[in-house]
């Protein structure tokens, strides 16, 4: 009798212990965490947020959902995070747009990319691939230059979003290579792709992903990646800085959340999103377009975005590219 009182006791206190694990995972008593996107529903940056949202989900034992506040480059849903209670409920998920944000609008942007919120981890980087019509005679990205130095302002960029890193890639294009090339915006990137792929508009810079199927089936030609390194998708395709030494642009992908978050509540999230991050799955879906899994720290993504922010706005200031 006195053996079965025993066991019974350790249950209980095993129990109890299980419990107060799970429940010392949870945020806030368990309440809903939002994910804000500053973009559409089904682009790279609305499915990366989504991925980690069920990842948070399952290791919190909480609900964790991505609500869409797209407008402004991303400056509607940065403008609510930033005066978000900092309980770790509210969270925003971010492309390289909130660091080309802050030379683009300057004060109109309504809030400090770095100062205003609580970096969390990198998820990933990647690069774009600069493609053109099949039929455009340049065929490299040399070939492209002296066209376009034959022709000032007779070309023409399709540009699949103001202030996005498909956007800046081109501003930081023709700034290094000296050329004058008309921007041709577009609410999105698919109907850029689509005149570009009609012969309307001769250029364009494009997400990997997007990109990579229309090359293949003949409908686009890749003319170079600007990244520093050729990518699995396209090998025959070199990078733009082999013709333009030091040319380089990335697209980042991270979590942040109001600033002063909470250190325990912190050290939660980002040990859960550094974990999805370093995930099979993830880099799986990633690598083959040239990506990077990252999973940095709190403060590893910090330094980032004080150096990214301090690029974009160098090379805002210097190509004179407007909102």
């Amino acid at each position: 009798m006195l053996k079965n009182i025993k066991g019974l006791l350790l249950l209980s206190c095993l129990f109890i212990s299980l419990s107060t694990s799970v429940n010392a995972q949870s945020i806030a008593n368990g309440k809903p965490i939002r994910i804000i996107v500053g973009v559409t529903t089904g682009g790279t940056t609305d499915n990366l947020a989504r991925y980690i949202a069920n990842e948070l989900s399952k290791e919190l034992k909480q609900s964790v959902f991505v609500e869409n506040k797209p407008g402004a480059g991303g400056n509607i849903a940065a403008q609510f995070v930033a005066k978000a209670p900092s309980d770790g409920l509210t969270l925003l998920f971010v492309n390289t747009s909130h660091s080309v944000n802050a030379g683009l609008y300057g004060d109109q942007a309504g809030y400090d990319p770095v100062k205003d919120f609580t970096p969390i981890t990198l998820i990933s980087t990647g690069p774009a691939v600069l493609v053109a019509n099949p039929s455009f005679p340049a065929n490299n990205v040399k070939e492209l230059i002296a066209l376009a130095k034959a022709k000032p302002g007779k070309l023409n960029f399709a540009i699949g979003g103001v202030g996005t890193s498909i956007h800046m890639a081109g501003e930081l294009f023709k700034h290094s290579a000296q050329v004058d090339i008309t921007n041709i915006p577009y609410k999105g990137s698919s109907p850029a792709l689509t005149d570009v792929m009609a012969g309307q508009v001769e250029l364009m810079f494009a997400a990997v992903i997007n990109a990579v199927p229309q090359v293949k089936a003949g409908k686009l030609k890749a003319l170079g990646v600007t990244g520093n390194q050729r990518i699995p998708a396209l090998p025959d395709v070199p990078p733009i800085s082999e013709t333009i030494p030091g040319y380089e642009s990335t697209a980042y992908f991270g979590l942040l959340a109001p600033a002063n978050l909470p250190k325990d509540v912190l050290e939660k999230i980002s040990k859960i999103a550094m974990k999805a991050s370093g995930q099979s799955e993830l880099k799986n879906k990633l690598e083959p377009d040239g990506s990077k899994t990252v999973g940095s720290t709190p403060e590893e993504f910090r330094k980032f975005l004080v150096q990214d922010v301090d690029k974009w706005k160098r090379v805002v200031k210097a190509t004179g590219a407007q909102p």
